[in-house]
């Protein structure tokens, strides 16, 4: 019987990790019939980790794209990744599994294999944007509901292109998807797209702090990080406080050195960063602003990935 292989972004899946899964599944299964370099049995299959948040909810249903089924243990399967490389982020039993493909955008992480693998991984905004030139390589057709999967995904990891993440590439990429997609104003869609993004109503604390969440091994310390992107920080000035107490409990729970959240307001282009940590000196550090009660802003901060992450691995090492 030909063995299924599973498509699958990282835990706490957003739009690029879920659609990713999804395009890069198709793609492997139209290139399986051009005799592509992977070299698959079966059927490639997108799956992800857990719900998807509302922004990716209203892009599936957009392009009538069904939901993918959820699996969180790689043991005994066939895995391609995509949108991370990290051991923290991918499924359980990973060392049990056997990759056969990466596509990412992000630092390459510790996942490690025995046998020479697909590794595809540009320093661009999005996972999509990756995706969409292995589409231009191999000359496979993109059909209008996959561009429309992608040019999502753009807009929403580069914050419709305002992240410091934001290449000349992922804006000429995203014009060519919208064509192919339909998407007359890119800029209006990825508004909306941010409007979904920005419900926080019915959530707990819990919930908004962990909807976009990743841990960090940062010097040897465990470190959690998340985000929301709001359009309007005033959506959420209401419960910072008892979001605060949750970051605690989670510190605590978890063994974190440190638990941040950042608060990201679209139309201000800047993040109010709430701070929990053992070692308030990495703020200073990383960022050069003294924090001072629960949190700091920091104008123009965008991207977890590019000016978070990096800053406080660094910060993280001198302490």
């Amino acid at each position: 019987m030909a063995e299924k292989v599973y498509v699958v972004g990282h835990k706490n899946p957003d739009t690029d990790s879920v659609c990713s899964a999804i395009v890069f599944a198709y793609l492997l299964n139209q290139w399986k019939e051009k005799g592509g370099l992977i070299k698959i049995d079966g059927e490639a299959v997108p799956v992800i980790q857990g719900e998807p948040n509302p922004e990716t909810k209203f892009v599936l249903e957009t392009f009538g794209v069904s939901t993918p089924e959820i699996m969180t243990d790689a043991e005994g399967k066939k895995i391609a990744l995509v949108d991370h490389s990290e051991k923290t982020q991918a499924p359980d039993n990973l060392d049990k599994a056997e990759i056969i493909a990466i596509v990412d955008h992000h630092k390459i992480g510790d996942v490690t294999t025995p046998n020479p693998i697909l590794f595809v991984n540009f320093p661009v905004g999005c996972t999509a944007t990756v995706l969409k030139k292995l589409f231009d390589w191999t000359g496979i057709e993109i059909p209008k509901e996959m561009a429309g999967l992608m040019l999502a995904s753009i807009l929403s990891d580069t914050v419709i292109f305002k992240s410091a993440t934001t290449t000349d590439m992922d804006k000429a990429v995203a014009e060519e998807l919208a064509k192919i997609a339909g998407i007359e104003d890119i800029i209006k869609f990825g508004i909306d797209l941010k409007a979904k993004l920005s419900a926080v109503e019915g959530m707990s604390a819990r919930d908004i702090i962990t909807r976009d969440f990743k841990d960090f091994d940062m010097a040897g310390k465990k470190v959690g990080i998340g985000q929301i992107e709001l359009v309007d920080l005033g959506l959420i000035k209401d419960r910072v406080d008892e979001i605060y107490e949750e970051m605690k409990k989670m510190k605590e729970e978890g063994g974190y050195a440190g638990v941040f959240l950042m608060l990201t307001d679209i139309m201000k282009e800047g993040t109010e960063l709430l701070v929990i940590t053992d070692y308030p000196q990495v703020v200073e550090i990383a960022f050069g602003k003294k924090l001072e009660g629960k949190s700091v802003w920091l104008d123009g901060v965008m991207s977890r990935k590019k000016q978070v992450v990096p800053p406080l691995q660094k910060a993280f090492e001198q302490v």
